[in-house]
This record gives structure tokens, sequence and C-alpha cells, in this order.
């Protein structure tokens, strides 16, 4: 199953434009399957997420796996702009949230390069509710390989979490990461991934 995973990812990286968008709509296509509520125009919402299957929903998070919620910030009068529907890897839990991965601010091809150098963090092969990705920011923080988790790293807090934890099963993570359902407040898409790469040094 990991080899899947891997293969997937390698289908994204190689990918033209053209290319990139029929991905996309397979994206789109898988996930029509996983809720029952979409926007007529095709694009989902996080309530029709958040009304899935429920065996996949959670309280909390754990470390290594990979997440999407809703979430309205602590200071967001303050913050330049947000996501409110993040897409994340926790890596640190804390008493009152956690750190973590928010891969929503990366462009897709960036996404899917950041994810197949993590896979050398997975736990085993099943690629299941078993699976996560083992490291801390030790290991990712100070690598120039993993120069793309650097405008990722966020903080949460769990009493601004507005909604359960839906949980992405490993074996959909490459499906999951070109899902165009971002929902940043306070500037556009291109603006945000602009200025990631900026601070990556793209």
């Amino acid at each position: 199953m990991a080899a899947n995973v891997k293969s997937d990812l390698t289908k994204i990286l190689d990918s033209s434009t053209t290319e990139l968008k029929d991905l996309q709509g397979k994206s789109m296509a898988w996930f029509r399957k996983e809720v029952s509520a979409l926007r007529r125009v095709g694009r989902m919402t996080s309530g029709a997420l958040l009304r899935g299957d429920t065996d996949m929903k959670f309280q909390t998070v754990m470390p290594g796996k990979m997440y999407m919620y809703s979430y309205d910030p602590k200071y967001k009068d303050t913050l330049p702009y947000y996501d409110a529907f993040p897409l994340v890897i926790p890596f640190r839990r804390e008493a009152t949230g956690f750190y973590g991965l928010k891969l929503h601010y990366l462009p897709y091809h960036i996404r899917a390069q950041l994810l197949t150098k993590m896979m050398q963090f997975v736990t085993n092969k099943k690629m299941n509710e078993t699976t996560k990705l083992k490291f801390t920011w030790g290991m990712v923080g100070a690598a120039s390989r993993f120069a793309a988790v650097k405008p990722c790293v966020k903080h949460y807090l769990f009493d601004h979490v507005q909604s359960q934890f839906k949980l992405i099963l490993p074996d959909d993570w490459a499906t999951t990461i070109m899902l165009p359902c971002e929902q940043f407040v306070g500037a556009s898409s291109n603006k945000v991934w602009r200025d990631s790469l900026k601070i990556i040094g793209s």
C-alpha cells in the first residue's frame, strides 16, 4: 500500500498543468464518494466533509496523522490571513492544543514534494489507521531538504476548533492533498502560496 501512495505522489510531481487539473478532478470525484453534500459548482464545503463517515471523526488528534477540520483562530483579527478549514499533520500535542504542518499553505506540487520526502518517517507499510509519520520538529525544521515545512508550521488551540477532526487515512493522502478545499480568509490562495514560496526560497 505504501508503494501505491508513492506512485500517486510521483504522478502529481510529474504532471503538467493540464494533467494537474485532471488529477484534481479525479480527487473531487473520489471525494464525492466520501460525502453526501457538495456545492452545485462542484467544490466541497467543510460541512459536507464533516457530515461524512462517522467512523473517521474524532475529538482530538494524534501526532503523525492527517486531519481536516474547521477552525476559528483566536487572533484572527490581527492575522493577515488564515485558513478556516485546515489540512494538517500534527507533530506535537500540548494540553491546550498542538503544533502541525498546514499543507494548504503550499501549492499542490510542493505539497506532493514535501509529502514524498516525509514518507521516510512512515511507521509501517500498511497505510491504514495504524500508520503515521513519526517525526519531530528537530528532525525537519533545520533540514534544507524539508524547507517547505517553514511556512506550514502552525499552532492550534483545541478550544478554537469548530468541528470534530476528520481523519484522512494514509492510503488517501495523495488524493486529499489535491482537493481544492482551502478556505483562506483575508487573501487569495495565490497570495498565500506566493508568500510561502518566498519563505521557502523558491
